[in-house]
C-alpha cells in the first residue's frame, strides 16, 4: 500500500491555529461592536439634529404666536379704554347744560313788575383719580376705580321787582320757576330755588320807581360721570 505524505500538514495546521486564535476573534468582534456603536451614534446624531431644528421652528412659531397674542391683547386694552371714553361721551351729549334750553325756559316765566338784570351760570367740575387693579401684601386682589368728575350747576338770576310795594313779586317769581316744568324736572327736588339776597328799596336807576334787587339762586343735582 502506498504512504502519503503531507508535507504541508504543518503550515496548514498553524493556519488552521491562526483562524482559530480567540484574540483575533475578539479583534473582529470589537471591530464590529465599534463599527455598530459608531453607526448608531451617527444615526442618534442626525435624529438630534433634525429634533433641534424642529425644536428651533417651534420656538420660531410660538415666538411668533406670541407676538400676536400680545399685540390682540393690545388692541382690547385700547378698544376698552375707547368703548368706555366713547360711553362717558355719550352720558354726557345726553346730561350737557344746554343754555339754549335754559333762556327758552326763563321766557316763559315771566312776571309783571320783575325784571330780570343778569343771569351767571357756573360749572364747577371736581374730578377724583382713578387707581390700577393692585395686589397687596396679603395676595388680596383689590379691583381698581375708574376716574370720576362730579359736574355742579349754579344757576344764579339777578332782577328787580318794580311793584310800588316792592319785593312782593319776588316770591311769586320764584314759584313760577319751581313751577316750570324745565325746572321742575332740572333742579334739586330739595330747596331748588333760594332767595340769596334782597336789597332794601331804592330808587330804579331808568324809571325812577321804586324797586328791590334780588338775587335767586337755582341749583342743579350733581353729575358724576
Amino acid at each position: 500500500m502506498p504512504i502519503r505524505l503531507n508535507l504541508l500538514a504543518e503550515a496548514q495546521i498553524a493556519a488552521d491555529l491562526r483562524r482559530r486564535d480567540p484574540v483575533k476573534r475578539a479583534l473582529w468582534v470589537a471591530a464590529l461592536v465599534i463599527s455598530g456603536i459608531l453607526a448608531w451614534s451617527s444615526f442618534l446624531q442626525l435624529r438630534f439634529t433634525l429634533a433641534s431644528s424642529e425644536v428651533t421652528g417651534l420656538e420660531a412659531q410660538i415666538g411668533a404666536r406670541t407676538n400676536e397674542f400680545r399685540q390682540v391683547l393690545d388692541n382690547q386694552k385700547k378698544t376698552v379704554e375707547i368703548d368706555g371714553k366713547l360711553r362717558v361721551l355719550r352720558q354726557l351729549a345726553v346730561s350737557r347744560f344746554l343754555n339754549g334750553t335754559l333762556l327758552n325756559a326763563l321766557q316763559q316765566t315771566t312776571v309783571e313788575d320783575v325784571e330780570l338784570i343778569r343771569l351767571r351760570v357756573d360749572q364747577l367740575y371736581t374730578t377724583v383719580e382713578g387707581t390700577k387693579t393692585r395686589t397687596n401684601d396679603d395676595n388680596v386682589v383689590i379691583k381698581g376705580r375708574p376716574p370720576v368728575t362730579t359736574e355742579k350747576i349754579v344757576l344764579n338770576l339777578e332782577g328787580m321787582d318794580l311793584l310800588p310795594s316792592a319785593g312782593d313779586q319776588v316770591n311769586r317769581f320764584k314759584s313760577v320757576l319751581t313751577s316750570n316744568a324745565y325746572f321742575k324736572d332740572m333742579l334739586t327736588r330739595t330747596n331748588p330755588v333760594n332767595l340769596k339776597s334782597l336789597s332794601p328799596p331804592q330808587v330804579a336807576p331808568v324809571s325812577g320807581k321804586p324797586c328791590v334787587t334780588f338775587n335767586l339762586e337755582c341749583r342743579y343735582p350733581e353729575n358724576s360721570r
